[in-house]
């Protein structure tokens, strides 16, 4: 039994790695051109580029994975049928349910994978990717340039007469307006200094003009730092568990979860399946198992957004149980009888 398990499992493993890099590939496409859109609001590296894309594998992994397995798992099986293996090993006395079995454990460690997928890895992954594209935002807000019409620099009005080479700007002029004071700052070069998200702008060899109703001052200055904290909408939390609970962006996470929940049982729940597409009868049957395997993702992905309004957590139970009892039902009818 080890040796047959053994076998129908390394039939198995070689489809699975067929379907799932290609599949892996395409979604990966999708996404990177989904992070591409990105630059058109922010500068990205193509180091940059290579984190975010990081940061959002969890969720290729949660999509490929499930899928892959149920159709692999099938045409493992279907692979076998036309090859009559499977009809030998149910003539030698092998009932269908121990190919059920053979399947059940991977499918078992599959869906705890999926489950410690999207409980703990994701919102981590899910809240750096949001942090750093916050950060970029904000920090783009500063990419100052010279012009005639001017830069803001937090409370200051900037104008920058010329750009060099190095990054660095001449005869540069800040302007800030308080309730009872002006501040005129005149220098011939600057330079913006980013550190860990605090803007600083280094101004050389200037002066500066402050004058209100009652008095006037200059000074007179060789090196000069002005702060600016940029101001992004960063997200903290400790544990996965604070991320779930927390109330920020609550029916997004209740759908999220009700969703991935499903798509982490899908392989637990599609084992009477693969074994009901899968094992045919060559001679006597006509074999329709790819628009199965469609209408079965179609079906069950469908079937949960249209319960999930109107059941909410309930959908869980409602569709896992209820695909789980049908699948069965198709199981004993199209394989029991018939093997």
């Amino acid at each position: 039994m080890k040796r047959l398990r053994k076998y129908i499992l390394s039939n198995f493993s070689s489809l699975f790695l067929s379907i799932f890099l290609p599949l892996f590939s395409i979604a990966s496409v999708i996404f990177l051109i989904k992070l591409a859109a990105y630059t058109a609001i922010i500068q990205l590296t193509i180091w940059e580029m290579t984190k975010l894309y990081i940061f959002i594998l969890p969720q290729l992994l949660f999509y490929t994975l499930p899928i892959t397995f149920f159709i692999a798992a099938t045409l493992s099986l279907f692979k076998l049928s036309n090859d009559n293996e499977i009809i030998v090993l149910f003539s030698l006395g092998i009932k269908p349910f121990f190919i059920v079995r053979t399947f059940f454990w991977p499918a078992l460690l599959l869906s705890l994978v999926m489950f410690f997928n999207f409980l703990v890895i994701d919102p981590h992954a899910t809240v750096l990717s949001k942090n750093f594209v916050s950060y970029k935002k904000s920090e783009a807000k500063f990419n100052l340039s010279a012009s005639e019409f001017g830069n803001s620099f937090g409370d200051w009005l900037l104008y920058l007469g010329k750009k060099n080479e190095d990054g660095t700007f001449e005869k540069v002029f800040l302007f800030n307006k308080k309730q009872k004071e002006e501040i005129l700052i005149a220098a011939k070069k600057a330079e913006v200094i980013n550190d860990a998200g605090i803007l600083r702008l280094k101004l050389t060899q200037g002066e500066g003009y402050s004058y209100s109703t009652e008095k006037f001052s200059q000074i007179n200055f060789n090196t000069m730092l002005i702060n600016d904290t940029m101001k992004a909408d960063l997200m903290n939390y400790k544990k996965p568990l604070e991320y779930w609970l927390s109330k920020e962006g609550y029916g997004r996470k209740k759908h999220l979860f009700i969703r991935n929940s499903l798509m982490s049982l899908f392989p637990l729940v599609t084992l009477f399946l693969i074994v009901s597409f899968g094992v045919v009868h060559t001679r006597h049957q006509k074999s329709k198992i790819y628009l199965f395997l469609f209408l079965t993702i179609l079906f069950y992905y469908s079937g949960l957004l249209a319960l999930e309004k109107y059941l909410g957590f309930y959908t869980i139970a409602a569709v896992s149980l209820g695909w789980l009892f049908g699948s069965y039902l198709l199981y004993r009818r199209t394989i029991v009888r018939k093997f």
